[in-house]
C-alpha cells in the first residue's frame, strides 16, 4: 500500500526575546485570510457560553479597577505624611502624623489587593471552564469530521499536515482562549482606568506624558520592522533544521549503510549557522527596544517631575498625588505593550482557527443509504459483481473505463500487473474507500451503495503489506479483529497464523507491550500478529494485500497452509507479487492501466501466451519487470 509520508515539523522560535515595552515580543504569526469571517465562525462556537463571558468581563472590570484605585491611596498615605512632618516643622500646635488615618487606608489596601486576587481567581477560573469547553466542543467536531473523510482527502495530504490542524492548531486555539483574550480584556480596562486616574489628578501630567508617546511608538515601529525580519528568518531555519533531523534520524541506518555522515553533518552545520545568524539578530534587535523605550520614557518622567514639583510649589496638586501618577505612569506602558503582543497571538489563533475551518469544511464521503439501507445477509455468500464500473482520481480523468468483473462465492481470485495497473484502486473500490463515478458494484446482489459502510466493511477481512499494530500488548492487538473475542480464541488465531512459538519467547508473552513503531519485534513477526487479526476477525470475504511478503520461506509455507483453510469457503481476493504464489487461484485478473485486460486460470493464461505470460515468464527469467501492489 501506500508508504507512510512524513512532514518536517517546524517549531516556533523560543527565547527571551524582549518586545514592545518590556514584553515578550511576539513571533510573527501566519495571517489569515479572512480574519473577519474566521473571527466570526470562532465566535459561535462561544455563543452557548455568553452569560460566563459577561461574568468574566465583570470580574475583570472589578479585579482591574480595584488594582487601579491602590497608587491612589497609597498616595494619600504620603500626603498625610507629608503633611503631619510639615506641621511638626512649621511649630503648628498638635500638628503631627495621623497614623490612625493612616492604618485606615493601609487596611481599605490590604482588601483591596485581596478583592482584586479574588476576582482575578474568579476570572481565571471561569474562562479556563468555557475556553476547555469550547475546544472540547471543536475537537469533538473535527474528530467526527475525520472520521467521516474519504480516503482520498488523506491521500492528497500529509499525515503531518492533518496534525497539525488537528493537533497543535487547536492548542493554539486553546491558549489563546485561555489566556490572551482574559489579558486583552483586562489590558483595554486598565489602559482605561489608567487614563482617568492620571486625568482625575493632573489633565497637564496627562497632557505631557501622552506627548511622549509618539515618540516610542516611533522607535518600536522601526525596531519591530527590522526584528520581525530576522525572527521569520530564525523560524525559517528553525523549521528547515527540525525537517533535517527528523529526516536524518528517521532514516539513520540509511545514512550510516552509505556513508553519509560527514555529509548530514555539514549540512546541519550549515542550517545550524544561519540560524544562529538569524536567532541572535533577532534577540539583538528586539532587545534593544527596552532601553531605548526606558530612555523615552525617563524623558517623560523628568518633565511630569519637573512640572509635578513647579504644582506642588504652587499647592496646586499634593505631593501625594505626584507619587501617584508617576506610579501610572510606570504602568501606562505595561497594557499598551500587552495588547501589542496579544494582537499578534490572537492574529495566530485566527490563523489557525481558519485551518480548522477549512478541514471541517472538506467534502464528506457521500451520504450513507440511511433508514432504508440494505440488510446484510446473515450467512452472506460473498458473490461479488464490477459491472461497467468507471471511475477516475480526477473528474476528467478516467482511470477506469469500463470494469466488468464477476466473482463466484469461494473463489480465490488473485490480481496482477505493473506498478500503477489498478490493483489496490479496485480493492479501494469494492470497500467503498473512494466513489464510483459509473456503474454498480454488488455483493450478493446488492449495491454498494444502497448499503451502510460499516456493514459493507464488516464483511472483509484485511492483510495488508504494510503492516499497522497499535501501542498496546500483543493480546489487544490481536483482539482487535474482533470486539469481545475470549482468550482462547485469540491463541487459536494466533496458533493458525503461526505466531503463538514466537509469542511464548517473548519475556511477557501475550501481554508484550508494543511501542509505538512496534520496534521490539521483528517485520516478519509484525506480519503474523497481522494475519492474526484477520483469522479471529473470520470475515466472509478476505483482501491480502501479498499477505506474507515480510516472512521467510519457511515460515510462508506454513502460513500458505494457514491461509489456504482461513481462505477455504470463502471469497478471497489476492494482490500478489510474487506470481509463484497464486497459481492455484480459481481466477486470475491481469490489470494494465485501469483495465482487466485479461482473466482466468494459471494454466488458461500460460496458453494464451499474452500480458500474464510475459509476466510471469520474466519473473523466473531475471529480469527486472516484476508486479507491485500499487
Amino acid at each position: 500500500m501506500s508508504e507512510q509520508r512524513r512532514q518536517p515539523q517546524g517549531g516556533r522560535p523560543m527565547g527571551p526575546g524582549f518586545g514592545p515595552f518590556g514584553g515578550g515580543m511576539a513571533m510573527p504569526g501566519q495571517k489569515a485570510k479572512d480574519a473577519k469571517g474566521t473571527l466570526r465562525r470562532l465566535l459561535r462556537y462561544l455563543r452557548p457560553h455568553r452569560f460566563r463571558l459577561l461574568a468574566v468581563l465583570v470580574t475583570a472590570v472589578l479585579s482591574t479597577v480595584f488594582g487601579i484605585i491602590s497608587p491612589k491611596l497609597l498616595g494619600n498615605v504620603t500626603t498625610k505624611l507629608f503633611e503631619g512632618m510639615m506641621g511638626k516643622l512649621k511649630g503648628i500646635p498638635g500638628a503631627g502624623i495621623d497614623f490612625a488615618g493612616i492604618w485606615q487606608i493601609l487596611l481599605v489596601l490590604i482588601g483591596l489587593y485581596l478583592l482584586s486576587a479574588l476576582f482575578s481567581f474568579i476570572q481565571q477560573y471561569i474562562m479556563a471552564g468555557v475556553a476547555q469547553k469550547t475546544v472540547y466542543a471543536l475537537r469533538n467536531e473535527v474528530n467526527g469530521k475525520l472520521a467521516r473523510l474519504p480516503l482520498k482527502f488523506y491521500d492528497s495530504r500529509t499525515h503531518g499536515e492533518i496534525m497539525s490542524r488537528a493537533v497543535n492548531d487547536m492548542d493554539n486555539i486553546s491558549n489563546t482562549l485561555q489566556q490572551s483574550l482574559t489579558q486583552a480584556i483586562t489590558s483595554v480596562i486598565t489602559l482605561i482606568g489608567i487614563i482617568v486616574m492620571m486625568l482625575t489628578i493632573s489633565p497637564l501630567l496627562t497632557l505631557i506624558l501622552i506627548v511622549t508617546l509618539p515618540l516610542s511608538f516611533i522607535a518600536i515601529k522601526k525596531i519591530a520592522t527590522r526584528s520581525q525580519t530576522y525572527f521569520k528568518g530564525q523560524q525559517k531555519e528553525l523549521g528547515e533544521l527540525n525537517g533535517h533531523v527528523e529526516e536524518m534520524f528517521t532514516g539513520h541506518k540509511i545514512v550510516k549503510a552509505f556513508g553519509r555522515e560527514a555529509q548530514s553533518a555539514d549540512r546541519f552545520n550549515a542550517i545550524n549557522e544561519r540560524l544562529y545568524e538569524s536567532g541572535w539578530k533577532a534577540q539583538f534587535v528586539s532587545g534593544i527596544i527596552m532601553p531605548i523605550m526606558n530612555f523615552i520614557g525617563n524623558i517623560g518622567f523628568v518633565l511630569i517631575c519637573v512640572a509635578g514639583g513647579l504644582l506642588v510649589t504652587r499647592q496646586s496638586i499634593a505631593i501625594g498625588d505626584i507619587q501617584a501618577f508617576i506610579q501610572y505612569a510606570r504602568q501606562f506602558t505595561q497594557p499598551i505593550a500587552q495588547t501589542a503582543n496579544i494582537a499578534n497571538v490572537i492574529q495566530s489563533a485566527i490563523a489557525s482557527a481558519e485551518r480548522v475551518f477549512e478541514l471541517l469544511d472538506e467534502q464528506e464521503e457521500a451520504p450513507e443509504a440511511g433508514a432504508h439501507a440494505a440488510q446484510v445477509h446473515a450467512s452472506p455468500k460473498g458473490e461479488i459483481a464490477f459491472q461497467h464500473v468507471k471511475f477516475g482520481y480526477q473528474e476528467d480523468a478516467a482511470f477506469i473505463e469500463d470494469l466488468n468483473i464477476e466473482v463466484h462465492s469461494g473463489q480465490t481470485v488473485a490480481i496482477v500487473g505493473p506498478t500503477g495497473a489498478g490493483k489496490t484502486t479496485l480493492v479501494n473500490l469494492l470497500m467503498r474507500f473512494y466513489e464510483i463515478n459509473g456503474g454498480a458494484i454488488t455483493v450478493d446482489g446488492t449495491d454498494i451503495t444502497k448499503m451502510k459502510r460499516g456493514d459493507l466493511r464488516s464483511l472483509f477481512g484485511m492483510v495488508l503489506q504494510d503492516t499497522w499494530l497499535f501501542n498496546g500488548t500483543i493480546r489487544d492487538n490481536i483482539a482487535y479483529g474482533r470486539e469481545g473475542a475470549t482468550e482462547q480464541e485469540i491463541v487459536q488465531a494466533a496458533i493458525a497464523a503461526h505466531a503463538d512459538h514466537f509469542i511464548r519467547t517473548l519475556p511477557d508473552g501475550y501481554d508484550t507491550i508494543l511501542n509505538e513503531e512496534a520496534s521490539n519485534i521483528s517485520q516478519g513477526q509484525k506480519q503474523l500478529l497481522t494475519i492474526a487479526r484477520a483469522v479471529l476477525a473470520d470475515p466472509a470475504i478476505l483482501i491480502l494485500d501479498e499477505a506474507t511478503s515480510n516472512v521467510d520461506t519457511r515460515t510462508e509455507i506454513h502460513i500458505q497452509k494457514a491461509m489456504s483453510e482461513l481462505m477455504s469457503g470463502r471469497t478471497s481476493f489476492v494482490i500478489a507479487h510474487r506470481l509463484s504464489t497464486i497459481r492455484d487461484a480459481d481466477l486470475i485478473l491481469v490489470m494494465k492501466d485501469g483495465a482487466v485486460v485479461e482473466q482466468g486460470s494459471h494454466e488458461e493464461l500460460l496458453e494464451k501466451g499474452g500480458f500474464y505470460a510475459d509476466l510471469y515468464n520474466s519473473q523466473f527469467a531475471g529480469v527486472n519487470l516484476q508486479p507491485e501492489a500499487v
